[in-house]
């Protein structure tokens, strides 16, 4: 069924961006894109839960040319799904059994899942959580876990190939190359082949348009913001 609108409820430099990112190499311009003040608490007004009951951004609203709307709240399947539906954007190998596709499944997937959990886990624990609540241990856990697992797996794919999934920019690196900027600020993935892998994807008009409003985002969460009393992971 064709797509009459896209609505993308965001939030600067949060995963919502690699969404917006996703929907700039597909649509262009043409979505429409709604502010959430995630330090303010306004994913947690009802309205809001209405649409993601996990008081989360990215929110994608689909409305389709019946007039009937699909929400979608996870950001790699939004991604997923915007590459699939605009296949014309060659940004996914075509859906079948295929190497191509199965790798690239599975390196979107683990961004979004291995990457994203070891990197939320340094950020609640080091700018979210209250003092007397953070865990210095578990981000050093996972920051190991970074270092140890994580960057030698994708420094071996950027050694192949210029991209995650080898010679062709996919959406898959509109995931990873997100975790990337997230790890790079937080003092990881600092060898020199994720700084050249991140100069050649930011040189896409749709990256410069997707975190045009990066310099927005402050990493430490006001202590007196409506996000700390009710942060519930």
């Amino acid at each position: 069924m064709p797509i009459r609108r896209l609505t993308l409820h965001h939030f600067p430099a949060s995963r919502s961006s690699r969404v917006k990112w996703a929907l700039h190499e597909t649509v262009g311009d043409d979505f429409d894109v709604v502010r959430v003040p995630l330090y303010d608490g306004a994913q947690y007004t009802a309205e809001f839960l209405q649409l993601n009951p996990n008081h989360a951004v990215p929110v994608l609203e689909i409305l389709w040319d019946d007039g009937t709307t699909t929400t979608m709240v996870e950001s790699a399947a939004m991604v997923a799904f915007l590459a699939d539906a605009f296949p014309e954007r060659e940004l996914a190998p075509p859906p079948g059994p295929s190497r191509a596709r199965a790798d690239y499944l599975q390196m979107l997937q683990f961004g979004a899942t291995t990457f994203d959990l070891a990197l939320w886990q340094v950020r609640v624990h080091e700018h979210v959580l209250l003092p007397e609540d953070a865990d210095p241990r578990v981000s050093a856990r996972y920051r190991r876990k970074i270092a140890d697992e994580i960057e030698p797996q994708l420094l071996r794919r950027l050694e192949a190939g210029p991209y995650v999934c080898g010679a062709r920019f996919t959406a898959a690196d509109c995931v990873i190359a997100h975790d990337v900027m997230w790890a790079r600020g937080y003092g990881l993935c600092q060898d020199e082949r994720f700084r050249a892998y991140l100069s050649r994807v930011s040189k896409r008009p749709a990256f410069v348009k997707a975190f045009a409003d990066a310099h927005e985002f402050r990493a430490q969460v006001p202590r007196d913001s409506e996000l700390v009393g009710r942060f519930s992971g």
